[in-house]
């Protein structure tokens, strides 16, 4: 039995990376698809394309299970999710600084009114 596993180590390799390698491709196509709902909106169409276009690539090698293919297409959309989150990133930082300040300052008050709002309980421990 030990020889046996032994022999079969190399395919037993090459089945866990071919797994390990669909899933990935899997969770990122979910992932993918999942973000785009969310954020698709807040993306230029420019951002959104490449975005798109890597997904269909990726399914097209998932479907195939097509690991050549696949690997070069995760690349392709984490680079395209890359520049896409800059953007949004900047975006979000360049509202956040004109609206940033003011919304700074009016929360600090609101969390010392939420600290001095404390209540003294009387416990009784029972054995």
């Amino acid at each position: 039995m030990k020889a046996e596993a032994e022999a079969n180590a190399e395919s037993d390799k090459k089945a866990k990376e071919t797994v390990d390698k669909l899933n990935e491709a899997d969770g990122m196509i979910f992932q993918t698809e999942k973000q785009l709902k969310e954020f698709g909106e807040k993306l230029s169409a420019d951002k959104k394309a490449p975005i798109e276009g890597a997904l269909e690539e990726l399914k097209k090698a998932f479907e195939a299970k097509d690991l050549a293919q696949i690997t070069p297409a995760l690349d392709k959309i984490n680079e395209a999710w890359k520049a896409a989150s800059e953007e949004m990133y900047k975006a979000q930082a360049d509202a956040g600084a004109a609206g940033g300040d003011a919304g700074a300052a009016g929360s600090q008050p609101n969390a010392a009114a939420d600290a001095d709002n404390v209540e003294d309980v009387d416990f009784e421990e029972v054995k």
